[in-house]
């Protein structure tokens, strides 16, 4: 499988809460990284259970994938209707049909009004 199709297949079965599923596409020593956060996951088992005790009401929206090498970029947008939405910007390494490392950053879709230095280049989205 290439690189970008296993990140579309992730996304995919994150989606549809198949965990065993997630688990073969993850290396056995993956690890997961949160640079906003200052936290990691390392394992395979414990990234499979964080995603399955996340509190339910979310799905996966795949806005963007982009592949060079082994290298995958995604962006995805989370609803949820409690704690989001979020947008989700993951940098993948792939190996050998095998996601071995993943960074990630988080950010929740709020609008805040540009500070008024900066106001007269921005408008909402």
């Amino acid at each position: 499988m290439e690189p970008s199709e296993v990140v579309v297949q992730l996304w995919s079965r994150i989606q549809a809460r198949d965990w065993v599923g997630v688990g073969e596409l993850l290396a056995d020593d993956f690890v997961l990284e949160w640079p906003h956060d200052l936290v990691r996951i390392r394992g395979r088992a414990d990234f499979v259970d964080f995603n399955r005790s996340y509190p339910e009401g979310w799905s996966i929206e795949v806005l963007r994938i982009v592949a060079e090498g082994s290298t995958v970029v995604s962006e995805v947008r989370v609803p949820h209707p409690t704690v989001g939405p979020y947008y989700a910007l993951s940098f993948f390494e792939v190996d050998e049909g095998r996601i071995t490392f993943t960074r990630e950053y988080w950010v929740v879709e709020a609008y805040e009004e540009p500070a008024a230095e900066r106001a007269r280049w921005f408008e909402p989205m």
